[in-house]
Formats: structure tokens, sequence, C-alpha cells
């Protein structure tokens, strides 16, 4: 009998922690900003080259054909926190003139 009440207070135990047990997975927007291909990137580049390099910006404003915003954004899914990377890039006449934004 006692290891019948054992069996049944383990079973309990279990099945309320195991709520606890959740797995979150991070969450990763936009495009990948890494210091390896920001250390590639110079101005004087021409848009083919930039896009080679980093893909395709996530904003191409019709405005302003010639800034490119590159954004990415990650949620961590264990502790919530949160990392945003913004750069924009600037051209005239095809060519990398400026590279601005939260680069850290």
């Amino acid at each position: 009998m006692k290891s019948r009440w054992f069996f049944f207070l383990i079973l309990i135990v279990t099945i309320v922690s195991l709520p606890a047990c959740v797995y979150r997975l991070d969450i990763e927007q936009g495009n990948r900003i890494n210091n390896e291909k920001l250390a590639q990137l110079e101005v004087g580049m021409t848009k083919r080259q930039v896009e080679f390099l980093l893909g395709e910006p996530a904003i191409r404003d019709i405005y302003h054909p010639d800034d490119w915003h590159y954004i990415y954004f990650l949620k961590s899914g264990k502790d919530g926190s949160i990392q945003k990377r913004v750069m924009i890039l600037k051209f005239d006449n095809e060519q990398l003139t400026s590279i601005e934004g939260s680069l850290s």
C-alpha cells in the first residue's frame, strides 16, 4: 500500500512540474548582420557587391531608392532578452557612400 501511495505522489509531482519544462524558441527576424560580413563591407562597393555580401535589404524605400535598410531582430526564448540591429546603407551613382546605424 505504501508503494502505491508513493507511486501516486511521484506521478502527481511529475504532472504538476511538466508545464515548467516548456521549450521556447528564439524568434529571429530580418537580415542576420554578423561582424565577419560587416568587416568586408567597404565604402565604394557597388549595389551588386553589397547585395551579394549581405543579401537583399529588408526595406527599399520607393521614395529613396538609394537608401537600403538592413534590420535584424532576435528575441531569446530562454530569457526574453531582445537584440535589435538596424543598418542603413546609402548609395550614390550605384556606389556605397555611407554606413549608418546600430551595428553593435
